[in-house]
């Protein structure tokens, strides 16, 4: 503490003699910028009144001998041709006419930059050799003239640095202080006074920021070594006075911070117990051995085990399966390794409570990493997911009873094109049994059926044979489409899922009068798909298409069905329906509403169909959508996984 005193108050000392230093060094530089102001205002009076040549030397030369910082003053024309000039008496220098002419001057570069700025500007500084073999650093002024807006000359002045050192600078100096202008790398270009070398030096510099010009005025000082020692003793006893006091104040409101802190800490440590007890999140905390350390109450409901029955297990634990604690206990061997990262979103498990119910869970896991970022274990977060599981499946089961009911509605439309389609093959029937009867009645009691007779009898059993097996066909599409139901994914050919559902579209085409055309990519591969699921958005698309068409003015009603793969690229692992219809269109209004479920635009309609036909292709990872199309129509788009063949079969 002594010695930090001694050298702070030796600082102290030599920031009071720098800081002084400074501020002679800046009013130094306002005397200066306040002089060559003085200076410019004088100048500038020379021209007032428009004087004559004669009259502008004698104030020219008064100037010259009042201000001996003034080496010399020129009256330029325009073109900066020297018109007259006045000169310094008391510093005889030797000007080289030509090289002050010169488009490259220090002259002409100021006064270039003169006219520029419409103001005055100074040049950079430079040597001028003397006629007595000797020299000094320079800088011109050049003064802008103008009459009526138009630039009539230019006045040029020229500065000596050494003597605007000795006549504006040297009044502030003392004998230890030592003034010189500078360039900004540090060259001296004038010096004026000498301060004492050896002894302890203090240097202040300050920009003289001119128009066109920058110059350092630096000043250097010296100082003899700090007298601090005469004062160190009272200074001492002072300061250990002070120190002791200020000792017990820090103990003090040390003790006080102490017991607020604590304060603070129990009642984080309240908080926190309140909200694990709140949580129906379970916790657990494991060291890097797998012992347990920490459970939160809402775990030991979850488990119903206590916490003191769980703390401290850790080669297996109570609530884990009998018949998957192998598998468990490598699980914890490869996560205390550090050789497997759990997932960030958790992975399910199966645990088992205290009356042996099994339930699953969401396990998450994260790294424990203690206050000074050292890895000391592992936090998991468990969620019981039973519940969540019992809605899924219900969720699950609703829909499929929605899918089924929906399929009983189309069923139920369709019953009314069943009798129609029914119709035809048992009217054929008919007429062709009547027609067999007819043939087989002999035409005298005794008489046998002639051979071409029987020919007849047995083309009509043909005939009756073909359309009973159509009439079959129909009954049966109608069957399999209410009661086929797969639930796994399987491999389905595009055509497959047309072939399947165009008995039914025809159905409802004779009907309404409208062609299809169906159309299938060559050569694609199998789309893994729920076939009935499919199947059943494919005749939704496809009667929805048919009835948009159900209008008087369109004359040609056609419905295109195309498959393909996705035009993103020719090798693309999806495969792409189009169903296409040349309808009235769907208005902006409905567009935004058209998937939302309940919504139709039909009376007869429930509003489930465009609804569930997005999630059904949602659930296989496709996209269901619809656009315009030119010159009218919609057309409904959907994509399905395809099954990309494996390397070995494409070799």
């Amino acid at each position: 503490m002594l010695a930090t005193m001694v050298w702070l108050a030796g600082r102290y000392e030599a920031s009071q003699v720098q800081t002084r230093l400074e501020r002679d060094t800046a009013d130094a530089v306002s005397d200066i910028r306040v002089a060559l102001n003085r200076n410019l205002q004088s100048l500038q009076a020379l021209h007032a009144g428009d004087p004559g040549q004669l009259a502008w030397d004698i104030e020219a030369s008064e100037l010259l001998r009042k201000n001996r910082e003034l080496v010399r003053i020129e009256w330029r024309e325009p073109n900066m041709r020297l018109r007259t000039h006045a000169q310094s008496p008391y510093r005889p220098v030797a000007w080289d006419a030509r090289l002050r002419e010169s488009n490259q001057s220090d002259s002409a570069i100021a006064c270039a930059n003169a006219r520029r700025l419409s103001s005055p500007s100074y040049s950079s500084s430079y040597f001028q050799p003397h006629g007595d073999g000797l020299g000094s650093e320079m800088m011109e002024l050049c003064l802008p003239l103008t009459a009526g807006g138009r630039n009539t000359g230019f006045l040029v002045v020229t500065y000596s640095l050494q003597d605007v050192l000795i006549n504006l600078v040297a009044h502030n100096l003392t004998r230890s202080q030592e003034a010189s202008f500078t360039e900004p790398d540090g060259t001296r270009l004038a010096v004026l006074g000498a301060a004492r070398r050896g002894s302890r030096m203090f240097t202040a510099q300050h920009l003289l920021d001119l128009p066109g010009s920058t110059l350092v005025l630096r000043m250097d000082t010296w100082h003899a070594a700090p007298s601090v020692f005469p004062n160190v003793l009272t200074a001492l006893v002072t300061t250990m006075s002070i120190a002791l006091v200020t000792v017990m104040a820090v103990l003090v409101r040390d003790n006080r911070r102490r017991l607020r802190a604590e304060r603070d800490l129990a009642d984080a440590l309240a908080f926190r117990k309140a909200m694990e007890d709140s949580l129906v999140t379970g916790l657990r905390a494991r060291d890097l051995e797998g012992r347990i350390t920490y459970v939160n109450p809402a775990f030991c409901a979850m488990v119903g085990f206590g916490a003191q029955e769980l703390l401290g297990q850790s080669v297996s634990a109570p609530y884990w399966p009998p018949e998957l604690v192998d598998e468990y206990r490598q699980r914890q061997q490869i996560r205390l390794a550090g050789q497997h990262v759990p997932p960030r979103e958790g992975f399910e498990s199966v645990f088992m409570r205290k009356d042996g119910t099994r339930f699953p869970v969401l396990i998450i896991e994260a790294p424990l990493i203690n206050a000074q970022g050292q890895h000391t274990g592992w936090m998991s977060a468990f969620l019981d997911i039973s519940e969540q599981r019992r809605v899924e499946e219900l969720s699950r089961a609703s829909q499929e009873r929605l899918q089924a009911t929906a399929r009983l509605a189309t069923v139920g439309e369709m019953a009314s094109l069943l009798s129609h389609e029914l119709n035809q093959p048992l009217a054929a029937i008919s007429s062709y049994a009547t027609g067999s009867i007819n043939l087989l009645q002999p035409s005298a009691p005794d008489a046998a059926p002639d051979a071409e007779q029987l020919q007849d009898v047995r083309m009509a059993m043909q005939q009756i044979a073909r359309q009973a097996e159509r009439a079959g066909k129909v009954i049966k599409s109608v069957h399999d489409f209410v009661r086929r139901r797969d639930q796994a994914r399987e491999a389905v050919h595009a055509q497959q899922l047309l072939d399947a559902i165009l008995p039914l579209v025809i159905l409802q085409a004779r009907k309404l009068g409208v062609r299809v055309h169906t159309t299938v990519e060559p050569g694609l591969p199998p789309t893994l798909c729920d076939r009935t699921m499919v199947e059943q958005v494919l005749l939704n698309l496809a009667r929805n298409a048919m009835q948009a068409m159900d209008d008087p003015a369109i004359p040609t009603r056609v419905l295109d069905i195309r498959v393909r793969r996705t035009a993103s690229s020719p090798h693309s692992g999806w495969v792409e329906f189009a169903v296409t219809d040349i309808g009235t269109g769907i208005a902006p209004e409905v567009a935004e509403k058209l998937f939302t479920p309940f919504f139709t635009t039909r009376p007869e309609g429930m509003g489930l169909g465009l609804s569930m036909c997005r999630t059904v292709i949602e659930q296989h990872g496709g996209f269901l959508g619809f656009a315009p199309h030119e010159p009218r129509g919609t057309v409904f788009t959907f994509t399905l996984p395809l099954i990309q063949p494996s390397s070995s079969s494409q070799a």
